[in-house]
């Protein structure tokens, strides 16, 4: 249920890409926009075009989009890509896992707290992301400097 610096980043890598289109966006612009490790950026980058969210452009003015619409992605099919399971419990995701399936007291708390994680991230798409972007933006809290042109 901990959400990994991995989806993390892949959500805010999106935005970035998704702030800059239609144009192709370097992979260093979003490292350095946002302030993550190059490195890790292009794994993550792998994962996120091998999951179909992003495809590269070859050539001078190469780099990434977005490979569907902003508002055709959710923010829960980007972190499960990056992520695997999201369960705070592995009985919900196996029930073999656990004896005690269908006798427990918390498992019900465990599937409430499963189902609004799901719903909270499948209702918010990439497109709501970047809007909120745009509007910390415009109210001074993330300087325009900070993404390149």
């Amino acid at each position: 249920m901990w959400v990994s610096t991995k989806a993390q980043y892949g959500l805010r890598a999106l935005v970035e890409i998704g702030l800059r289109a239609p144009r192709a966006v370097p992979l260093k612009e979003v490292a350095e926009a946002q302030g993550i490790s190059q490195h890790y950026l292009e794994q993550i980058a792998a994962q996120l075009r091998n999951a179909g969210f992003i495809r590269s452009v070859r050539g001078a003015k190469g780099g990434y989009r977005l490979a569907r619409p902003p508002e055709k992605v959710t923010a829960l099919e980007v972190v499960e890509a990056l992520e695997g399971s999201l369960a705070p419990v592995s009985c919900l995701e196996d029930p073999e896992s656990c004896d005690k399936v269908g006798r427990c007291s918390t498992e019900l708390l465990w599937r409430r707290v499963d189902l609004a994680m799901r719903q909270v991230l499948g209702g918010t798409t990439l497109k709501d992301l970047i809007e909120e972007r745009r509007l910390l933006e415009a109210k001074g809290v993330i300087p325009l400097e900070a993404r390149a042109s």
